[in-house]
């Protein structure tokens, strides 16, 4: 993929902070300095190359919608047969190859907790493997921004006020932000027009999911395995209960780990709570973020696992209306 210094400042600048404007990249243009067709041209490109998935939003897990994180063990001869069984599933959105027993992990996402639940038993009917369902109990960074000029360094992830009312029809708009908009001129009005809603008034909501955290970014959702960040590592902790909170905010503080959050375990099979994402050029890049984050979230006594990803099989955004995917 052939991409310039414009292009790499367009993705690093903007994951998080789309202007809500009925102009956006008017407003990006003129920070960048070049005209607002070329933005829109070079988002278009970034589109089609796959540098970006879409230009969109990230929903704070479990609002108004469900998630879970799922895992399965499945034979290595059956991997890809059974990869396809799970991203065949309405509300699968991600799923990774991992290096592990556990071998296939995906996020599974619906309307409400009953979707998820439904569509983790029939993956199980369907493949008769046991399904692991890791739900979310306490996210500390799951924005999923991704720095890009090496440094590892992102703004904090954006506050979260529960006392903020949602309402019905924001289920549409966070399903449309999950699709992702148009490269145009006015995006929102024909996000707008798609709901049957006025222009001003969907940026309007949009900035109050936004602030309130409902949102947890708007803007440009790169791919970072197409950007050469292809050593990604899931690393799991064994951590006592009373102990999580505290390794998982410093977690969050460390340049490199990307994703943070509490997990619950099932005793048997998986006994780890605590889990973050590192996302390296290469291996060694990932392993050496990871010697930092135990050093500095005091977590070098505990026991832990490392699964780098070796296949991306799907990466797309979560089902949470389903009226909008029918």
């Amino acid at each position: 993929m052939d991409l310039d210094d414009l292009d790499w400042r367009l993705m690093n600048d903007w994951q998080r902070a789309l202007p809500l404007v009925p102009r956006p990249f008017k407003v990006i243009a003129e920070d960048m300095n070049i005209a607002e067709s070329e933005v829109i041209e070079r988002l278009q490109g970034l589109l089609d190359g796959g540098a970006i998935s879409r230009i969109g939003a990230t929903t704070r897990p479990n609002t108004l919608a469900a998630s879970t994180l799922a895992a399965v063990a499945a034979p290595p001869e059956k991997i890809d047969e059974v990869a396809q069984i799970i991203n065949a599933q309405d509300g699968v959105n991600h799923s990774y190859e991992r290096e592990n027993e556990w071998n296939i992990w995906f996020v599974a996402t619906g309307p409400t907790r009953a979707f998820v639940d439904a569509s983790l038993a029939e993956i199980s009917s369907k493949t008769g493997l046991r399904v692991l369902d890791l739900r979310l109990v306490q996210p500390f960074n799951v924005d999923l921004g991704f720095a890009l000029d090496g440094t590892g360094e992102m703004p904090p992830p954006r506050p979260v006020d529960e006392s903020v009312p949602l309402k019905s029809t924001d289920r549409e708009i966070m399903q449309a932000l999950s699709d992702g908009m148009k490269a145009e001129t006015r995006p929102f009005r024909t996000l707008a027009e798609q709901l049957g809603r006025d222009e001003a008034e969907v940026i309007e909501r949009i900035r109050s999911l936004a602030q309130a955290g409902v949102l947890s970014r708007i803007g440009l959702i790169v791919r970072h395995r197409a950007l050469g960040w292809r050593s990604n590592a899931m690393v799991v902790f064994e951590v006592p209960e009373d102990e999580i909170a505290e390794k998982g905010h410093a977690l969050t503080k460390v340049p490199g780990v990307t994703l943070c959050y509490r997990r619950r375990a099932e005793p048997d099979a998986w006994p780890y709570t605590l889990y973050c994402m590192i996302h390296g050029r290469s291996r060694s890049e990932a392993l050496d973020v990871l010697s930092l984050a135990r050093v500095r979230a005091h977590l070098c006594g505990y026991d832990y696992k490392v699964l780098f990803s070796t296949r991306c099989f799907k990466q797309t955004g979560a089902l949470i209306d389903r009226k909008e995917t029918a």
